[in-house]
């Protein structure tokens, strides 16, 4: 249906930003585009900011955030930045002058409102304003290219004016990001020029990288309207991954194609207006500089063993019996978008209505098509929360109360951009959830979607920080004070990852993971979902793909004592 891509098909721009879904591609697409642009005598510099980054792995190099030359790719320079590291560093400069000026829990308080995802995308975006508004480099190299990019939210912050003030003093819903860009004051004019170039369609153009399946391109429609709205309009879309020559005789390749098909039928319209280019799915990891080379042109030799055979991997009902036997009150599956949480949630919950249990399935399903009857569970109660809807609510809470406290019309918009974040988002959602986990005393609660721990650590230390000033600006409402205690009770409560087996899925999952134990919750089980090693495919792109989980499901059978399963892909 669409062009394959080649960057000497495309009217590439000086700068090139590649933004995604974690797994996409995106870091591989980015490798191949620097070295078929260094291979034609251009100079390229890569940089990546991804915190799940695995240049090094790619390039078969050991990276530093100057640069380092990649041997038989003359032309070519890559820096890995590391954004987790840039905004420890960012958060002590801000926090650091306050230390020992402050109580001990307001520090603390400040801290957790610079520990998210936000700071860490402010601390990346700084990092690669450096890179764009370098004079010398603009000079030397004819494109910079950039692994990931800014979200709207991010720069739409950047270009407030409150954005550039101490703290909000009356932040009127108390747990959210406020605050992640108290510091950048000096950096102001770097940051102005930074967003001036990304909005240049002369000299940027914002590469969208999804797979063929509607998580992904849904994500991509939300980042392009996003970055649109702030004036980054030169953009493309690469859908990589596509299945194109597969076994006829296999069920597995036909339903995975079919899959594929039918999401770029039904591909967001929005995206519809941009050009669009595909990526064949490759029976080969692209690692090495020749695998990289390999990646646009149409070779599409296979070299694959026979399928790796995993014996007896655990199933779902092993999961299951546990939270039986275990008597949870309260679970959660929480993962990353597109992973299947809604899924697994429901799988858990029929599972446990089969077994005698009263349960209460709580989910955030868009479509709102499961039901008890639907499910077909004697024993379940199935409630739905609107997200959306939640969020409106909850932000017409917060800026109605910001209006009625007379605050200026710019804190007011910085707030409204404010509740924008993920973290105000998980707040919204997660009250309303409470309130479903009160209700549900004489049943086991089953939820689709957890709080990080970071937005529970911002819940308390916001009630901490207020009860020490004897004020409150914050409405938590006790449905979640009473919860987060819950929540920390292992004997009460179980915290199911679910994740794909694949690079990028894993390393997200195990962030999440590590966010929660900083919280004090400790997570037992972990769930490899949609897996192909777990399939009879025979396809032979499907079996390359299929060999590839098997260290990353290793991996999790290790880190969890033997306390994960494995679901097979599903049409």
């Amino acid at each position: 249906m669409y062009k394959n891509f080649t960057p000497d098909k495309v009217n590439l721009t000086k700068y090139l930003f590649y933004t995604g879904k974690g797994g996409v591609g995106k870091t591989s697409t980015a490798c191949a585009t620097a070295v078929s642009l260094a291979d034609q005598g251009k100079k390229v510099f890569l940089v990546s900011t991804d915190p799940a980054s695995n240049l090094q792995d790619v390039f078969e190099t050991e990276l530093t955030g100057q640069g380092v030359p990649i041997k038989n790719v003359p032309n070519l320079m890559v820096a890995n930045l590391d954004p987790i590291e840039a905004a420890e560093e960012y958060k002590e400069s801000v926090v650091g002058p306050y230390r020992g000026k402050l109580p001990d829990v307001a520090i603390a308080s400040m801290e957790e409102q610079l520990a998210g995802s936000c700071t860490v995308e402010i601390a990346a975006f700084n990092e690669f304003s450096r890179f764009i508004t370098d004079e010398k480099m603009n000079k030397e190299y004819d494109y910079i290219i950039f692994d990931t990019a800014p979200t709207g939210h991010t720069l739409r912050m950047l270009q407030l004016p409150s954005a550039w003030d101490s703290f909000i003093d009356d932040s009127t819903h108390g747990a959210s990001c406020l605050g992640q860009l108290s510091g950048l004051t000096e950096q102001k004019k770097m940051y102005e020029k930074a967003v001036q170039t990304l909005s240049d369609g002369d000299k940027t153009t914002l590469i969208l990288v999804s797979r063929p399946e509607p998580s992904p391109l849904a994500e991509a429609a939300r980042a392009s309207k996003e970055l649109k709205e702030i004036g980054v309009e030169n953009q493309i879309l690469i859908i990589n991954g596509a299945l194109e020559n597969f076994d006829k005789t296999d069920d597995i390749a036909i339903a995975f194609y079919s899959k594929q098909k039918d999401a770029v039928k039904n591909i967001p319209n929005s995206l519809k207006t941009l050009d669009i280019y595909t990526l064949p799915l490759r029976a080969y990891n692209v690692a090495g500089v020749d695998n990289i080379r390999r990646l646009f042109t149409e070779d599409d030799v296979i070299e694959v063993e026979k399928v790796k055979e995993i014996s007896d991997l655990p199933g779902l009902e092993k999961l299951v019996k546990d939270m039986y036997d275990t008597n949870k009150k309260v679970i959660f599956t929480m993962g990353k978008g597109g992973v299947g949480k809604t899924t697994i949630a429901a799988a858990i919950a029929l599972g446990l209505s089969k077994m005698g249990k009263k349960v209460y399935l709580t989910t955030t399903d868009p479509a709102g098509h499961m039901s008890a009857s639907t499910m077909g569970g004697e024993n379940i109660t199935v409630s739905n929360i609107d997200e959306a809807e939640e969020l409106q609510k909850y932000r017409d809470e917060v800026i109605g109360k910001a209006k009625a406290a007379n605050m200026s019309q710019n804190d007011i918009d910085y707030i409204i951009e404010d509740l924008e974040s993920p973290c105000t988002q998980e707040i919204a959602v997660f009250r309303a959830f409470a309130e479903q986990v009160e209700k549900a005393e004489d049943g086991v609660v089953v939820i689709d979607t957890a709080p990080t721990g970071h937005t529970l650590l911002l819940l308390n230390s916001t009630e901490s920080y207020h009860k020490e000033m004897e004020r409150s600006n914050a409405d938590i409402p006790d449905s979640v004070v009473n919860l987060l205690p819950r929540l920390q009770n292992q004997a009460e409560t179980e915290v199911v990852i679910v994740a794909l087996p694949e690079a990028t899925p894993v390393f997200e999952a195990l962030r999440l993971e590590a966010d929660l134990k900083r919280a004090g919750i400790m997570n037992k089980w972990w769930v490899m979902n949609a897996s192909l090693l777990a399939t009879d495919t025979k396809d032979p792109f499907l079996r390359a793909r299929a060999n590839n989980e098997e260290k990353w499901i290793k991996r999790i059978a290790e880190d969890t004592k033997g306390n994960y399963v494995v679901i097979p892909w599903k049409k």
